[in-house]
């Protein structure tokens, strides 16, 4: 689906079938208690930043689970990809969710800045150069008090398998006519591993492990 010639079809159901793929496989809502829900106040609005957001179905959910919790967030959700941008931006409006077509180093150069700075399954789509100045980026853009937190698959034989044995069942139907399963499991064949990334990453960035088959790069700017 990162191909310039993806077909418009599947790739739009492919953005459509994201919210469903992670709920199950994004870990979000345990990115929500452990890094957004403790940071959050009832009293004034933080902001989020979402990198590569795609469908746009992250912040959508941290936005929901805050106003649950009556707790003020706003988002901004961004992406460079024009067709991710026209799918997120034809979904029903939702109070306090902007998305932009932009890049992280743009906002970065802005000197904007943001209490959370996340991504989901994007570090494996780049490059070495890039993956290192996507982390420079989020360092520019997070806030004092603030933390990024970049998600993403663990490679391992056991995930490729689970995911392999759970999509095959839905390929035929729910999954069908979209990129969900082949690009999964190429994504997972073009992850990482926590003993691959830990001694890669710069001063003051961390590699946590998550469920399911999940690793999370850290960076917690303190006051």
């Amino acid at each position: 689906m990162d191909a310039s010639d993806a077909d418009p079809r599947l790739l739009t159901r492919t953005y459509a079938r994201f919210a469903l793929v992670n709920a199950v496989v994004s870990g979000a809502r345990d990115v929500y208690r452990r890094w957004v829900r403790p940071r959050l106040s009832p009293v004034w609005t933080s902001r989020l930043l979402d990198i590569g957001t795609g469908g746009g179905d992250l912040p959508r959910r941290l936005l929901r689970w805050a106003a649950a919790d009556g707790l003020r967030l706003e988002a901004l959700a961004i992406d460079p990809d024009e067709r991710a941008m026209a799918f997120a931006t034809s979904q029903p409006a939702m109070l306090g969710l902007r998305f932009a077509a932009t890049t992280s180093r743009a906002l970065a150069d802005a000197d904007e800045r943001f209490e959370f700075v996340v991504s989901n399954h994007v570090l494996h789509h780049l490059s070495g150069r890039e993956f290192g100045a996507l982390l420079a980026d989020s360092e520019r853009l997070t806030a004092a008090g603030g933390v990024a937190v970049h998600g993403d698959i663990e490679r391992s034989r056991l995930g490729y398998a689970a995911f392999a044995v759970g999509t095959w069942p839905f390929a035929g139907n729910l999954l069908a006519d979209s990129y969900i399963r082949a690009d999964g499991l190429t994504s997972i064949r073009r992850s990482h591993t926590a003993a691959e990334l830990a001694p890669a990453l710069p001063d003051g960035w961390r590699v946590r492990r998550a469920f399911p088959s999940r690793l999370e790069m850290v960076r917690e700017e303190w006051p």
